[in-house]
């Protein structure tokens, strides 16, 4: 009796105690707590970032359990558990049973509100609340042995460190919905899941149906997520195993508070806490536009948000239903102008630059190599379309398509995918084999009969125009196919404003399809005043240039009036619009950065030692290095090059030519000229590339000087890795980044002779050799490089604004 008595009186004081500090905070719920709305009991994780207990949302009285930021004044709930069944008064408790490790909501009744769902049980359960915001139940003597977490069941939040998508075994799957409204936490009707069927893709869902699809996981990043891109915050990535598949990310500096939320509106938000201002700040949402609602366009057609209207049909396909694509209605999509014959044999026609069609029907192999696939695609009648499955280092990897391909959009940089098309579509845009045939033979008598009609007309045209070619060059020597005016209206579908890619001072360039390749069509302006001299520059100096890092001229068309060149098509365009972007520039990693460097460095080596003609390039700078789809870069636009033959290194002129930024001193200044002079924009180039800055306009707010300036202060104080791109992660890089900057120096010094060429920039850049001290650079500071150009001759035509000068010297 004496026993029960003591045994009360323990129990009595434990119980008083217990209330007694129940102001103070525990990250642990042992089975002996209750967690009483009554008291106002709150549990805390150990770091005190996040806090468990009882709250009321917005205005309503109802009372709920959940997590929130123990530390952020405006209370951010991230999770809930009883959000369908509030509990109307004061009285809750959260009880955890012993033995078994339940977690259990009561009222004053002492009914059940809401229980944790446990698989299996812990003979001495402990609840903790981890710093990560995860609500655990384990065994007190295995505290790795989680029977129970919340991240299994979350709310309306998407926490760094949970995994959202589906266990392949149990078929649990983990999701996220949004609340009914800021008053009323019950599920609503959005939900945001990673979507394991076909292919890993995240969907945000409206009920059944797909409001927004990501396109499927490439190995780097979702094909369709414009912002979702590497940066110095979190991290990414989807897992795939027999077990599970699940997307999940993880935040590089875990001081920063980062949360994922799907709206009642259907809209995925990522969210980060600013310190300085006190509240959340937006960092992205999906859908960021009308082309990333799921099928706007119907199968085949293509969205393209900078076109109005915004659909269109994939070359070589029309639209279903006319009269519903004329009024603005593209639900019924495109199909193929030519009917598929499999037995007859198709073909694949590659389409770059565009977000992956949707992998609910599809099927992968990730040890295939991309000719296995497409082998495999074309032995099965129901495949439509292949591409790589993995880009993160190279492409490798099987992804088949089957059925209608939907959800396509245009997107830079995008990826590439072949679709399945008749036979007939690579023989001359879908004609017959004899039409071809006939047409070929007809074709060659025309074209030559059209070199005769040129050459005479040629002859009658002003002197700066007879001279299309080089003294030392015959137009039979060039090799360099004709194409009619009427082919090339026919590759960019009439010279159509939505193939237009831009325009400089030659006139507009045009993106095409020619015999199933895609490719650049460069349309010389009538008005523009230095055209016909760039044409005769491009065709004279890289006709017979052929290397990986030049861009390929495929042909021209002379006809009339009309002066085209013909080039191979860049997926990623021009360096320039990755690079100075500032959510572009984070799919350029250091060996992005590096390869491209090294690439520019090699073409540069071919044009001034390696090539028959001696060339030098003089307007080398980020818009004219050109990226395909592998991101290996290409040196374009040879409108203002010379080319020199023996020993010829340089001469001088009185009209300076290219960009100023990149302009070595003693061309922008003097008007003299040499392989330096390319050295020295190359110089240029690597700084840039390194630092995600430009030359021109780079201001800090401690000195005036450029980025030449700054980097060689830099270096001098040893400290060049300040310079590097703040979004890039350079840890395992230090000695490749730190001699890439040094070689870039070298290369900008302000003397020409103190420059090496680049046969030793190439050679410095791919080895570990000692390398001279880097000397002052040539235009220090921005200052310094005003007072040069205004002290220049007024032959010299100006720009501040990178735009390249183009007063072309006789030659």
């Amino acid at each position: 009796m004496n026993m029960i008595r003591s045994s009360r009186f323990y129990l009595c004081l434990f119980l008083f105690t217990t209330w007694f500090f129940s102001a103070h905070t525990t990250d642990t719920i042992d089975t002996s707590q209750i967690l009483s709305d009554n008291r106002d009991d709150t549990l805390i994780s150990s770091s005190g970032v996040f806090a468990l207990g009882f709250f009321s949302p917005g205005s309503s009285k109802n009372r709920y359990v959940g997590i929130w930021y123990n530390n952020i004044k405006d209370k951010t709930v991230v999770w809930i558990a009883n959000r369908d069944h509030p509990l109307t008064d004061r009285s809750g408790t959260l009880r955890l049973i012993e033995p078994g490790g339940r977690l259990l909501l009561l009222n004053a009744t002492n009914a059940t509100i809401w229980a944790a769902n446990v698989s299996r049980s812990a003979h001495t359960p402990l609840a903790r609340l981890l710093d990560s915001g995860n609500l655990v139940v384990t065994d007190a003597n295995d505290e790795k042995n989680i029977i129970w977490e919340s991240f299994d069941y979350p709310t309306d939040t998407f926490l760094p460190g949970m995994k959202l998508g589906k266990n392949l075994v149990t078929g649990h799957e983990v999701f996220i919905t949004s609340k009914t409204n800021n008053d009323e936490p019950a599920m609503g009707g959005i939900t945001y899941h990673c979507d394991p069927s076909g292919y890993p893709q995240n969907v945000i869902k409206e009920g059944a149906s797909f409001r927004y699809k990501t396109g499927p996981w490439n190995g780097v990043t979702f094909s369709g997520s414009h912002n979702l891109v590497k940066n110095d915050i979190f991290t990414y990535g989807v897992v795939i195993s027999e077990n599970e598949v699940y997307y999940h990310y993880e935040l590089i500096n875990t001081s920063l508070y980062m949360r994922f939320t799907v709206s009642e509106d259907g809209v995925g938000q990522r969210w980060l806490w600013s310190y300085h201002t006190q509240n959340w700040k937006l960092y992205l949402t999906i859908p960021i536009d009308s082309c990333d609602i799921y099928q706007t366009c119907g199968a085949y057609g293509s969205c393209n948000i900078k076109t109005t209207p915004a659909c269109a049909c994939l070359s070589k396909f029309q639209p279903r239903d006319d009269r519903g694509w004329g009024n603005g209605d593209f639900s019924n999509g495109c199909i193929r102008r030519t009917p598929l014959n499999c037995q007859d044999g198709d073909v694949f026609i590659k389409y770059s630059g565009i977000k992956l069609p949707d992998t609910e029907r599809s099927w992968y192999n990730a040890s295939m190599s991309l000719q296995e696939c497409k082998v495999t695609c074309l032995k099965n009648c129901s495949c439509t379309a292949y591409a790589a499955l993995d880009i993160s280092n190279g492409e490798h990897g099987c992804l088949l398509w089957f059925g209608e391909l939907v959800d396509i959009r245009e997107i830079s940089p995008g990826q590439t995918i072949y679709i399945r098309m008749a036979k007939s579509e690579l023989e001359s845009g879908g004609r017959k084999r004899e039409i071809l045939i006939l047409t070929v033979m007809i074709g060659i008598v025309l074209l030559g009969l059209s070199l005769f009609l040129f050459y005479q007309k040629t002859k009658k045209m002003k002197p700066e125009t007879d001279r299309l070619r080089h003294p030392d060059e015959t137009h039979e020597e060039l090799e360099l196919p004709m194409f009619e005016l009427s082919t090339m209206s026919k590759a960019t579908d009439g010279f159509s404003v939505n193939n237009k890619l831009g325009e400089g001072g030659f006139g507009p360039v045009f993106k095409g399809v020619l015999e199933g390749q895609e490719i650049a069509v460069k349309r010389l302006s009538r008005t523009s005043l230095q055209g016909v001299d760039e044409f005769k520059n491009e065709v004279i100096c890289i006709a017979k240039l052929q290397h990986r890092n030049l861009v390929k001229l495929l042909g021209c068309c002379i006809q009339g009036q009309e002066r085209m060149l013909v080039y191979e098509y860049m997926t990623n365009k021009s360096l320039d619009l990755i690079l100075f972007d500032q959510v572009k520039k984070t799919t350029l990693d250091w060996p992005r950065r590096f390869n491209i460097i090294n690439g520019i460095a090699r073409g540069l080596m071919y044009l001034h030692h390696d090539s028959r003609l001696r060339v030098i390039h003089r307007d080398l700078k980020a818009s004219n290095i050109l990226l395909d789809s592998d991101m290996i870069p290409k040196i374009s636009d040879f409108g203002l090059a010379r080319t020199f033959g023996g020993n010829e290194t340089g001469a001088d002129t009185s009209r300076v030519v290219g960009t100023y930024g990149y302009m070595s001193p003693e061309y922008a200044v003097e008007g003299m000229f040499s392989v330096k002079s390319d050295v020295f924009s190359f110089g240029v180039l690597v700084l840039e590339i390194i630092s995600g800055k430009r030359n021109r306009g780079f201001t800090l707010v401690d000195h005036r000087h450029n980025l030449l300036g700054h980097a060689w202060i830099l270096y001098k104080e040893e400290r060049s890795l300040e310079l590097v791109d703040s979004c890039v992660e350079y840890s395992r890089y230090l000695s490749q980044i730190e001699r890439s900057i040094h070689v870039g120096l070298l290369c900008v010094q302000e003397q020409t002779e103190e420059r090496p060429n680049m046969s030793s920039v190439v050679l410095m850049l791919n080895n570990d050799g000692v390398l001279p001290q880097a000397k002052h650079p040539g235009f220090f500071t921005g200052r310094d490089i005003i007072r040069k150009e205004t002290s220049h001759s007024s032959n010299t035509a100006s720009s501040v604004n990178a735009m390249t000068i183009s007063l072309l010297e006789a030659r």
